[in-house]
């Protein structure tokens, strides 16, 4: 079984290739832009969450560093 740092540390480095390769994350909303007795239209927005590709890269560099220092094994002496 893989140590928790070690999978901490894949996890990192996942999330971290997704935000450099998307940069952004999208949802759409439904907003009511007119309502009144028996009618009602609404409209569908577009709205994006920025990721800067500095967390990005923070993410995949500290999720290298996990792997190394997770994958070293104790040496006895």
């Amino acid at each position: 079984m893989p140590k928790p740092i070690v999978m901490v540390g894949i996890i990192l480095i996942v999330l971290g290739v997704i935000a450099l390769a998307y940069q952004g994350i999208s949802y759409t909303t439904r907003e009511t832009v007119v309502k009144v007795p028996g009618v009602q239209i609404e409209a569908e927005k577009t709205k994006t969450v920025p990721l800067s590709p500095v967390l990005g890269g923070l993410a995949l560099a500290g999720g290298i560093v996990l792997l190394i220092v997770g994958s070293r094994g104790r040496v006895s002496p």
